[in-house]
């Protein structure tokens, strides 16, 4: 086992093919992807990525999807390779395997971390203007990202959010602010990383498809100050529910104001409805339900991505959505006060395969019941950033018109 990871670590940098240095991953004219490994001796070889087929498995816990592996193929001088068919325009991510062992491509220095785990990633982009191309930095004027410590009065202690400021924002003026929500498992850091905000963001504004705006991603995790290893916690191993000691004294959505104060009173905001909007995915969409029922006329645009939903209260949390929304009086009596601020945009989006399809199809089921105008985007695929990368682009472009 030691032999191949030993030739691995010794010889990546400098190993040889062909007379050049090992190059990988390589974007091939038509789109498609080669992956390079030096790895002389290697057994087997596998890459999997998410530009992959997802494969069904029997688990412990019954069947699952999984992303499906392919084999490389070994060469000369003891290089494995794998070329892909042509993809489409996108951020991929990808890992290697070497004789079963879980490895990172060493010739590829470009990696994200999702939760506990490290992939590498490539860019494909075919034409101006295609998600591959929303995502890449390009030359356009650039906003600047910063990790700010603030005061939470409410959850009684001192956190980190990253902020995007557009370009130009030093310049003066005012600006709306998109507050931008993070899922479980994540942290401030996971909007700049995965999703590309700053990417995204300069170039929708480059092209005069979103206003310029000021763009807050806190952390979720109301137990945590910052993202693993970024606080007094020290180098923990990241987890799906944050930090696994010490209880919140309060919910996202109670301390929320604490975020919104500080940022009116230490950036140059529009402080009224019209200037702010807020969104999330997955359990940041479930915050974003909840801030919306607390805070009814704060903002203005909410987007719902792939929301993992949840009402408080003494109700059976195993009952369909619609049946707990039913059986609410304190979250019917919030949801009828939002809609009757009218808000100037509800957006809901999801993929036809995310298992939180059915209580996003429930909540819009009691909202079209009760005449509450929303927006809906369903999208292909399930629970992942590339569908969420895309929701912020969408959503970016509707608010502050």
């Amino acid at each position: 086992m030691l032999l191949p990871l030993i030739a691995i670590t010794c010889n990546a940098q400098e190993a040889l093919f062909g007379g050049t240095q090992i190059e990988s991953p390589i974007i091939n004219k038509d789109g498609s992807v080669t992956i390079n490994l030096f790895a002389p001796k290697a057994v087997k070889v596998e890459v999997t990525g998410d530009f992959m087929p997802m494969v069904k498995v029997d688990t412990p816990r019954g069947q699952q999807e999984v992303q499906a592996s392919a084999e490389m193929t070994e060469g000369k001088n003891g290089v494995w390779s794998y070329t892909s068919k042509p993809l489409d325009p996108e951020l991929y991510s990808y890992s290697l395997t070497v004789d079963g062992m879980r490895i990172l491509d060493p010739s590829n220095v470009y990696i994200n971390r999702d939760i506990a785990q490290f992939t590498n990633i490539f860019i494909i982009s075919k034409s101006k203007g295609d998600k591959g191309d929303y995502y890449k930095v390009n030359e356009v004027p650039h906003g600047n990202v910063s990790k700010v410590w603030y005061d939470s009065p409410t959850l009684k202690m001192k956190r980190r959010m990253t902020v995007y400021t557009p370009a130009g924002y030093e310049k003066g003026g005012h600006y709306p602010v998109l507050y931008l929500l993070h899922g479980a498992g994540g942290d401030e850091d996971a909007w700049t990383t995965l999703g590309r905000t700053a990417q995204i963001m300069d170039n929708l504004v480059a092209q005069g498809k979103a206003k310029p705006m000021i763009v807050v991603m806190p952390n979720g995790n109301t137990n945590c100050q910052a993202a693993p290893g970024e606080w007094s916690k020290g180098m923990y191993k990241p987890s799906f529910m944050g930090h696994q000691d010490g209880k919140a004294v309060a919910t996202m959505d109670e301390s929320f104001k604490d975020i919104v104060s500080f940022i009116d009173n230490n950036y140059r905001t529009i402080k009224s409805r019209n200037g702010r909007a807020v969104c999330g995915l997955s359990m940041g969409g479930g915050h974003t339900f909840h801030i919306s029922m607390r805070y009814p006329e704060t903002f203005n645009y909410y987007g719902l991505f792939s929301a993992g939903l949840h009402l408080d209260g003494n109700i059976n949390p195993q009952a369909p959505f619609y049946e707990q929304l039913k059986a609410n009086k304190d979250a019917q009596n919030k949801l009828k006060r939002l809609f009757s601020s009218n808000p100037k945009l509800y957006w809901i989006a999801i993929g036809n395969t995310d298992f939180l399809y059915k209580s996003n199809t429930d909540l819009r089921k009691y909202l079209d019941e009760m005449g509450y105008k929303y927006e809906y985007r369903e999208s292909d695929g399930g629970h992942i950033w590339r569908n969420w990368r895309i929701y912020l682009t969408e959503f970016a472009q509707k608010i502050f018109k």
